[in-house]
């Protein structure tokens, strides 16, 4: 390509000022077509690892907790979707509620009064503290935390955003300002996020004192921002970032901290909401505290794409000062279906579930991670053969609520080295068995165990059974 353009442009002198620009036209459009094929090429190969990374798994059917591939054959779905299908696959009582409500209306958008969402709307409500009462429906989280900042700044009048490293809030313009990983942000603007230190109870400088992370904050707003910020974004458990409960105390702090400073309190519960830590219906509950502002997704629907934003009246009435509504936020049937995810939550109990069989799941795997206790000649170790010879692995940290839990690789006890090739290797070998895990963590060395809730403890036995399988024959 450069030979062709360097032909062009050395033939210049020889040549009529139209031919000439001929040549540079003709040129240009060589050019153009060179980019976009690098481009699809690019586009195609990301697409290719993807899939690849997915072990070419084409799934066709769902049911509770199981899925089936095209061939008919069954796996144990041990992440629900990305922390999405609560209930289970097509619960029969979902799906009902979801095509009774499409033969009646479709869409309407909340232009217009419909019962489907009111109705919803209330018993979202009714499931947050205090003066939590106003509900914006949307169409997933992204778009939730979105609106939630947007709020944060109209109310304040302020510009600053607080989050916290290894944190994920979405992929749009303010969410992927929010976001903290480089794995998930692209080289675009983002301005008025500040990023603080995490809380991190496995790798965290400061172990689980949340007290001592919390004046990183106090610190940020004095020295880096005017004195007042917008607010402050973050999950109870940090889902993407590998499960990380953040540390005891941390929260009170600095929901402290902000609103001295004038800000709101923003609880992302995409992920750690609906029941899934099973002690609680909401993250934030465990650390004893009521934000200014919750955002949710995933669960809400089990699946179908909806998310929603409740705050307080005082607050909600910023968005009255212009003309805010989302075209397909909270639409008739996808909010019949969240209505019908609460009744099925509550009538089965699942939160009780997820906290019984989460806990009991959580031993298990606190006890494989004893069994595979060191590198050292004295305990049993697990090795992976790799091409460069052999490294020793070992469970570092088993951790997480419900069942929202983590495990984490790593190669060295001591050192937290991360074992990421590892990971993907048992990934890989669970698919063969017919286990369906997640990953997670800022190296991906993190198995992110987040089923549906109507896991049981067989459900559990098997998991933890073909992850003991695995990692021993290694």
């Amino acid at each position: 390509m450069q030979r062709i353009f360097a032909k062009a442009v050395s033939a210049r002198g020889s040549l009529s000022l139209q031919q000439q620009h001929g040549c540079l036209l003709f040129s240009r459009k060589l050019l153009q077509k060179f980019l976009v094929s690098t481009v699809v090429l690019i586009w195609s190969l990301t697409v290719m690892m993807i899939y690849n990374c997915c072990g070419q798994l084409n799934l066709v059917d769902g049911k509770m907790q199981y899925l089936f591939d095209e061939n008919g054959r069954r796996y144990l779905d041990a992440f629900g979707g990305i922390a999405t299908v609560c209930c289970g696959h097509c619960h029969p009582e979902v799906m009902d509620a979801i095509v009774n409500q499409t033969k009646r209306l479709q869409h309407s958008t909340v232009l217009y009064l419909n019962n489907a969402i009111a109705d919803f709307a209330e018993a979202l409500a009714s499931k947050l503290p205090g003066d939590l009462k106003v509900v914006f429906f949307t169409n997933s989280g992204t778009e939730a935390n979105e609106l939630a900042m947007m709020i944060a700044h109209l109310y304040t009048g302020c510009h600053d955003i607080i989050s916290l490293r290894n944190g994920n809030h979405g992929n749009a313009a303010a969410t992927l300002g929010a976001t903290a990983q480089c794995n998930y942000k692209f080289n675009v603007i983002q301005t008025g996020v500040h990023h603080v230190l995490n809380p991190d109870q496995y790798r965290g400088v400061f172990g689980s004192d949340g007290i001592i992370y919390a004046r990183d904050v106090e610190n940020l707003i004095a020295y880096g921002t005017c004195g007042r910020v917008a607010g402050f974004i973050a999950e109870a458990i940090q889902g993407v970032g590998g499960i990380l409960e953040l540390a005891p105390g941390y929260l009170p702090a600095v929901y402290g901290s902000i609103r001295k400073a004038g800000g709101l309190c923003i609880a992302d519960e995409v992920q750690s909401g609906f029941a899934l830590s099973g002690s609680h219906f909401w993250g934030f509950e465990a650390h004893g505290v009521v934000p200014d502002i919750v955002t949710m997704a995933k669960g809400i629907g089990n699946g179908i794409p909806i998310g929603a934003v409740i705050t307080t009246p005082k607050i909600a009435k910023v968005l009255t000062h212009r003309t805010y509504f989302i075209t397909f936020g909270g639409n008739p049937v996808c909010t019949a279906g969240g209505l019908a995810v609460l009744n099925v939550l509550e009538k089965e109990k699942l939160q009780q579930n997820a906290y019984s069989v989460g806990s009991y799941l959580k031993e298990r795997l606190t006890v494989l991670k004893e069994k595979h206790e060191s590198n050292s000649s004295e305990t049993l170790s697990v090795t992976f053969m790799a091409d460069s010879g052999s490294i020793d692995f070992v469970i570092g940290d088993v951790r997480g609520r419900g069942l929202m839990l983590g495990v984490e690789l790593v190669t060295d006890r001591e050192l937290k080295t991360p074992a990421t090739v590892e990971t993907l290797h048992i990934m890989d070998q669970l698919k063969e068995l017919g286990v369906l895990i997640g990953k997670g963590g800022f190296h991906g060395n993190v198995f992110r165990i987040t089923p549906p809730l109507c896991f049981t403890k067989e459900d559990a036995d098997f998991l933890v059974g073909a992850m003991d399988f695995t990692m021993s024959k290694m």
